[in-house]
């Protein structure tokens, strides 16, 4: 039987957090319910030419190991390979006008068993790896609403995922403005930490941060 392979519109955005401790105080005092801690391995694969990231598309294989901490219990491993691309047209509505708040796109998941065979099978169509990230992820449901905590080499962030509504209102509660929005992807917040730093992008993991 071929894997289910899951499809969704994805409607989120990210905040910058920088106090761990008084953020996940703040979402127990809201309802949002932990599903636990993980430590992640993402790779980025692309065509030779970058097709998928000029297009705006993205290919990721993500690896996730149990990682308690912050007095949250570990969370499930798992082997995920993600493609996302831009969505498609909605019809016009009130609110488009809010629609550079929210980072949108059309994201397709399906869970791997065999990430050795899998790699070689991306390899074999022409994909190969590039940009490799790594984080500890947090994950909360709340209500409709999917809440991730994410602890970065380049600093930590909480990603809302879910309607505009939901994302608002819990933004608001927890002491954010749409001026606190961000919807770069994780590269890109890389990236602009290297210029700051004035070094080369390589890649966004903890070993890599301990030795500059």
């Amino acid at each position: 039987m071929p894997a289910k392979i899951s499809s969704k519109r994805e409607i989120e955005i990210k905040l910058r957090v920088t106090d761990l401790a008084d953020i996940l105080r703040r979402l127990h005092k809201l309802g949002a319910v932990s599903r636990g801690r993980v430590h992640e391995l993402n790779t980025l694969f692309d065509t030779p030419d970058s097709g998928f990231r000029r297009s705006g598309r993205l290919l990721r294989f993500r690896q996730q190991t149990p990682a308690p901490g912050n007095n949250v219990r570990g969370g499930p491993a798992s082997a995920i390979l993600t493609a996302k691309a831009p969505p498609l047209p909605r019809p016009a509505s009130s609110t488009a006008t809010k629609k550079r708040w929210y980072k949108e796109v059309q994201e397709n998941e399906e869970r791997v068993k065999n990430p050795r065979r899998l790699s070689q099978a991306l390899k074999g169509l022409g994909f190969r790896p590039g940009f490799r990230y790594e984080k500890y992820r947090t994950s909360f449901h709340l209500n409709s609403l999917h809440i991730d905590l994410d602890e970065t080499p380049v600093g930590a962030f909480l990603e809302l995922e879910g309607m505009p509504t939901a994302i608002n209102r819990t933004a608001r509660a927890l002491g954010f403005s749409p001026k606190d929005y961000i919807r770069a992807t994780y590269w890109t917040l890389y990236a602009a930490d290297c210029r700051r730093r004035h070094r080369k992008p390589q890649k966004m993991l903890f070993e890599a941060q301990k030795s500059r």
